[in-house]
């Protein structure tokens, strides 16, 4: 499974549970089932996008990590090469 498709998957069932706790939350504070089933289905989309592009930061952010580590380790072997040059 690629990465992408399992972030959507873990996506899709996070929001899954934390929508069933929305609902939970507004039927007790407010009794009324069609605004807790509101609340839920605005909650569910803005939320799927919210994380799906937070994970997609944090995966940038790795792979910014890698590239600088790839860096340093290429200057370490140019200047060993260069002090073996100069012995």
């Amino acid at each position: 499974m690629s990465n992408k498709l399992r972030r959507v998957l873990k996506s899709i069932t996070w929001r899954i549970t934390a929508s069933f706790t929305t609902v939970s939350i507004v039927y007790f504070l407010t009794g009324e089932m069609e605004i807790a089933g509101s609340v839920a289905s605005l909650e569910i989309i803005a939320k799927i996008l919210i994380y799906y592009l937070h994970e997609t930061a944090w995966d940038r952010v790795k792979d910014s990590e890698e590239s600088i580590s790839d860096k340093n380790i290429s200057k370490k072997s140019m200047s060993d090469k260069n002090i073996g040059e100069r012995a």
